[in-house]
């Protein structure tokens, strides 16, 4: 469900370096064109770590590592700090949509968005210059902060922004309120996490594998591979089995749209609570089938080589 809200005055920290236009908080229509493709060059490789796994999620059925949970929620709890489902990370929403750079968090025009770690704003502002997209005016009202390590995150669709490009801002602090400016549908914060070149349009990471988890649950990772491994596309159920063997939640999901990818996976689900899961999925018509373990806090990875 979309929440909707009489628009609040907007007001903008003027962006610099670049000139902007003056401010725009107008819905506008959904893209009717796709956005540019890149294809995969390289075969892709596991979540790199700081110190040598043990387990190789090639050969052993999952792997369970720390990940690089690195950012804080950009909504704060008691407010709506949780990923909607309806629009996942690479996800078109059944081809209704253009392929999901983001993840969402649904909440009331107004809500506070909190920075997701230490960094620098090196904008904020209104995107009418099409800087971080193909489009102007797509994310609508923009803040993006610079992180250590080539990390980026993007705060889009605002009604207020309250720092201004150069400011130095610690985890936690506010940087602006969720509003629906741009390419929004209802009120929300669409988030992004990029690495790299800010600018590259394709240089988003899945923001699921890069939150910290929310109340210590856990996230899933999957690499759908053949036997070249090269990604392959397929819809994913993921069933939840407590310890008494009965269904205790099912989730339903799609691997990456092929634009996106060109990572270290194609498809990731967070916020698990921990126990057994059993992950199906159907590829020229034989069904693969893998069950799964979720701790508390951490990653866990799988690898399925289909055929």
């Amino acid at each position: 469900m979309f929440l909707f809200a009489s628009c609040a005055p907007v007001q903008i920290a003027t962006p610099t370096p670049r000139p902007t236009a003056t401010a725009s908080s107008l819905l506008k229509p959904v893209l009717t064109s796709l956005p540019p493709t890149r294809t995969a060059t390289s075969s892709p490789t596991t979540t790199p770590s700081s110190t040598p796994l043990p387990c190789d999620p090639f050969i052993a059925d999952f792997c369970i590592t720390d990940g690089h949970f690195l950012f804080q929620r950009p909504i704060l709890a008691p407010r709506n700090d949780t990923v909607d489902r309806t629009y996942l990370y690479g996800s078109t929403a059944d081809g209704t949509r253009d392929p999901h750079r983001g993840v969402e968090f649904v909440n009331e025009l107004g809500t506070p968005i909190h920075a997701a770690g230490e960094g620098i704003v090196i904008f904020a502002g209104p995107d009418d210059v099409a800087i971080y997209s193909p489009w102007r005016i797509y994310y609508g009202n923009l803040v993006v902060l610079e992180h250590e390590n080539d990390l980026f995150t993007l705060y889009a669709h605002l009604s207020k922004i309250v720092v201004e490009a150069g400011d130095m801002v610690k985890t936690g602090e506010k940087i602006g309120e969720v509003g629906r400016s741009g390419v929004a549908i209802g009120s929300h914060l669409h988030f992004e996490v990029r690495s790299g070149d800010v600018q590259d349009y394709f240089s988003t990471q899945n923001p699921e594998l890069w939150l910290v988890p929310r109340r210590s649950l856990g996230a899933i990772s999957l690499s759908i591979l053949n036997s070249s491994s090269t990604f392959q596309r397929a819809k994913i159920t993921l069933q939840h089995y407590p310890a008494s063997d009965e269904v205790l939640g099912v989730y339903y999901f799609d691997t990456y749209h092929p634009s996106l990818a060109i990572g270290n996976e194609n498809a990731a689900i967070g916020d698990l609570a921990a126990g057994k899961y059993r992950i199906t999925l159907i590829y020229n018509g034989q069904i693969y089938e893998r069950w799964v373990e979720v701790e508390s806090g951490r990653l866990t990875e799988v690898v399925i080589v289909v055929k």
